[in-house]
């Protein structure tokens, strides 16, 4: 995904330019050349509609294991809640709670997550460029990527932190809400409009890492798959699932610390003698050391990483893929409009 000087890239450049000159027809990003190397032609519109369609697909694919994750995290479950591993816990939900359960508060997802990640491709994209063009004169930069996807998330979160208060609340066991709207009501009746960014700096002190070992894992992993930059399918799946599975594994703990500011679990505040509603990060960490040491930081571990994986992989491949779609499209169409009168 970078944008640098590549004799090929300057060959295939000069190729387009006397191909339209001579009217020869539109020109095409054939399958080995870089289409990023054409900056002009992936506008800001391209990146965020790519970046839209791959989060809404990253989220709606793997939901079901998302919501077993967030059960899995909950600190004092019910004992009719209790599971032992990913596949028990969605054949139990599916059997004891119904077919649509692990589906609850995807609506409130797919609203937030398209808006969310164009914010955060668009982001990602512009500020690694101008970062990679003062870092390393152009060249790929591992600095640049981690800044880029660090500033990204800060937008990326700004939108979707209510989403995930909303959500995480509806996937709990025995969740009391009866829809999406009464969710929303009832928080912001009982608990204010804070609620909805109570855990904002923990999502924030989780997701800068996150993100910031997310874009340079799968940046590294180009490198060594696709050097070239080619529009490649299979490199970016391979790139994306190891993308999220280092960093899913690496931010388990912050991720506990948000689930818990979330959903703020009545049962687990209670047994620690906690009245009203936890705050802030250090309250949320000091809190589950309490409840279940050291351990209790890493629950869900598995699911968040079985869940972190293909989706990852789904939202590279898919923002890839609609990156190079567009821009060929908006290529094309522009030579034809651009030719003799």
């Amino acid at each position: 995904m970078d944008v640098r000087p590549d004799p090929v890239v300057v060959a295939n450049n000069s190729k387009m330019s006397e191909m339209h000159n001579n009217d020869v027809g539109p020109p095409e990003i054939e399958d080995g050349g870089d289409y990023e190397s054409l900056p002009p032609h992936v506008s800001l519109p391209i990146h965020m509609t790519a970046g839209a369609v791959a989060g809404i697909l990253e989220h709606t694919v793997m939901y079901p294991v998302d919501s077993v994750k967030t059960r899995m995290q909950s600190l004092q479950p019910d004992p009719k809640a209790k599971y032992s591993g990913v596949y028990e816990a969605l054949r139990r939900i599916v059997r004891t709670e119904g077919l649509l359960r692990p589906f609850r508060g995807l609506n409130i997802t797919m609203l937030g997550a398209g808006p969310a990640h164009a914010l955060y491709f668009a982001c990602y994209e512009q500020v690694k460029h101008k970062l990679s063009k003062v870092i390393q004169n152009g060249g790929n930069s591992h600095i640049a990527n981690g800044l880029a996807g660090s500033v990204a998330t800060v937008l990326h979160d700004a939108v979707m932190n209510p989403a995930e208060v909303v959500k995480q609340r509806m996937q709990m066991y025995n969740s009391p809400y009866r829809n999406l709207l009464d969710c929303v009501r009832t928080i912001h009746r009982t608990e204010g409009l804070a609620a909805f960014y109570r855990s904002y700096s923990t999502q924030l002190t989780m997701n800068i890492p996150f993100q910031a070992v997310h874009f340079m894992t799968y940046e590294l992993m180009q490198e060594w798959l696709n050097p070239h930059r080619d529009y490649n399918p299979s490199s970016h799946i391979l790139s994306g699932a190891a993308a999220g599975a280092v960093s899913a594994a690496v931010t388990t703990p912050l991720d506990v610390c948000k689930t818990l500011l979330n959903t703020q679990e009545n049962v687990a505040l209670s047994s620690v003698q906690i009245s009203g509603h936890l705050t802030g990060m250090a309250n949320a960490v000091r809190t589950v050391y309490r409840l279940g040491g050291m351990a209790a930081f890493f629950k869900g571990l598995q699911a968040r990483v079985i869940y972190q994986m293909p989706s990852t992989a789904i939202a590279w491949s898919v923002y890839e893929f609609f990156k190079y779609a567009l821009t060929k499209q908006h290529m094309e169409r522009e030579a034809a409009t651009s030719g003799p009168v």
